[in-house]
C-alpha cells in the first residue's frame, strides 16, 4: 500500500518514512500528475547556465578582445619609433642646420659589380657542395645500418632442421651487446 505525503507508517514508531519519491512530490507540488504553477514558474524562472547563443557570443567577444589587444601592441611600439626620430632631427630647434646630409654612394664600377656577383656566386656553390657531402654522408650510414640490421636479422631468424633457432648467432649477438656496453 502507497503512503501519502503526511502519513505514517504501519509500524507506529512515529517516524515518517521520506524516500526519492515523497520528496519529489512535495518538492513539485502535491501528489497530482503534474508540475503545479508555482513549481513550473519557479523552474521556469531559474538560470539553467546553459545558453549555446550567449556562450558563443561570450567566446566571440573575447576572441575579437585578443585580436584588439595584439593589435594595439603591435602598432604601438611602431608609432613611438616614429615619434622618437622627430624630436632628434631637429633637436636645436634651427631646422634644416640640424639634418643630418645624406652622403652619397660611391659609384661601384662594372668590374667590382661582377667580381661581387663571383664572389657570391662561389660561396654559394662551397655551400651547396657542403650540404651535399653531408647529405651522401648520411645516405651511406643509413644504408649501412640498414644492411646491418638486415644481416642480424637472417641470422637471427635461422632455424635448425629440426625448427629450433640457431643459439650461435643469438649467443653472439647478446656478447656483442655487451661488449659494447662495456666500452662505453
Amino acid at each position: 500500500m502507497k503512503m501519502k505525503s503526511g502519513e505514517r507508517d504501519k509500524k507506529g514508531d512515529g517516524k515518517k518514512k521520506w524516500n526519492y519519491k515523497t520528496k519529489r512530490q512535495q518538492r513539485l507540488g502535491g501528489n497530482t500528475g503534474g508540475l503545479s504553477l508555482e513549481a513550473f514558474s519557479k523552474l521556469k524562472s531559474m538560470p539553467s547556465g546553459f545558453n549555446p547563443s550567449l556562450i558563443k557570443k561570450q567566446r566571440e567577444f573575447y576572441k575579437n578582445a585578443k585580436l584588439v589587444k595584439k593589435y594595439k601592441t603591435s602598432v604601438k611600439p611602431q608609432d613611438n619609433h616614429n615619434y622618437q626620430l622627430k624630436p632628434q632631427a631637429y633637436q636645436d630647434g634651427e631646422g634644416s642646420e640640424s639634418v643630418p646630409k645624406h652622403r652619397k654612394k660611391k659609384r661601384q664600377t662594372l668590374e667590382s659589380l661582377k667580381e661581387e656577383s663571383e664572389r657570391k656566386r662561389q660561396d654559394k656553390e662551397r655551400e651547396r657542395s657542403k650540404r651535399e657531402a653531408m647529405i651522401k654522408a648520411k645516405k651511406e650510414a643509413i644504408e649501412k645500418a640498414e644492411s646491418k640490421r638486415k644481416v642480424l636479422k637472417d641470422n637471427m631468424f635461422k632455424k635448425t632442421r629440426s625448427g629450433q633457432p640457431v643459439m650461435k648467432y643469438r649467443i653472439q649477438h647478446i656478447l656483442d651487446g655487451l661488449l659494447d656496453t662495456e666500452k662505453k
